[in-house]
């Protein structure tokens, strides 16, 4: 009984540190945190400021929101040194804004969703600001997702596709099982992703995937931007340059240098 109850209250820390870093740099109220949680609001109380108490997470007294703690920002960067692909993404992240004017992300698979590490921004002056570092999407939706989800093994996939309840009450019908699986078959027939506005109206997205030594889809690769941006021709355009960094920066991790 006592080992349940800690494995409980590890879920619940993870799960209010993920609901803080979702933010990004805004932070969020109790009542914020309490509403994200479902937990009540004495639990949430009582373990934030425990997490306070070890750093993990800081509270600004004057706006009353909290956010995360320094001790994070040095555990964040003891593990980097385990994950350095976003040193390896920097060069590819900065000749695809700068060839493309677009905003170009790096992702990563965290179970069933993708997190956003790093970002370059293009010249374009008009931006979509669907992504931004720490934003998390379940796998199949953005761009990213779509793009790691695509060559998944079928086995692993298709529980995540079939479970689409949550994913649609979220974020709408397109993103339901059979118009997925169409994005899907699309994403391996073209090799990248395409995104048509569907998180928000008129930002689209294209993904590549990024693989690991094994030959699995762990990161992506991505641009995004207004749709007037993103239309027929220049889309393709964008997809040759989105793959072709994905293989580079896909070489890289398997073959780094010293």
């Amino acid at each position: 009984m006592a080992e349940v109850q800690g494995t409980q209250v590890v879920g619940r820390v993870a799960q209010l540190l993920r609901i803080v870093a979702r933010t990004g740099g805004a932070g969020l109220s109790l009542a914020g945190i309490v509403r994200a949680s479902g937990l009540t609001r004495p639990t949430v109380h009582r373990l934030l400021r425990a997490l306070a108490a070890e750093g993990l997470l800081d509270l600004d007294e004057d706006s009353g929101r909290w956010h995360l703690g320094p001790e994070l920002y040095v555990m964040g960067t003891v593990a980097a040194g385990r994950f350095a692909v976003e040193h390896l993404a920097r060069p590819a992240l900065r000749r695809l804004a700068e060839a493309t004017g677009e905003s170009a992300f790096l992702s990563i698979r965290r179970g069933d969703e993708t997190v956003c590490l790093a970002r370059e921004e293009g010249s374009f002056p008009v931006r979509s600001f669907v992504l931004y570092e720490g934003v998390r999407f379940p796998l199949g939706v953005a761009s990213a997702g779509l793009a790691i989800l695509a060559f998944l093994p079928e086995e692993e996939a298709e529980p995540i596709i079939a479970d689409d309840a949550e994913r649609t009450a979220l974020f709408g019908p397109a993103h339901a099982a059979g118009p997925l699986r169409e994005r899907l078959a699309e994403t391996r027939e073209l090799g990248y992703s395409v995104n048509p506005g569907l998180v928000v109206e008129g930002s689209y997205g294209l993904g590549a995937a990024v693989f690991d030594p094994a030959g699995r889809p762990a990161w992506a690769l991505s641009l995004t931007g207004i749709e007037p941006r993103f239309r027929l021709g220049r889309r393709e355009e964008l997809g040759e340059l989105l793959l072709a960094e994905a293989h580079r920066l896909t070489t890289a991790i398997a073959h780094p240098r010293p």
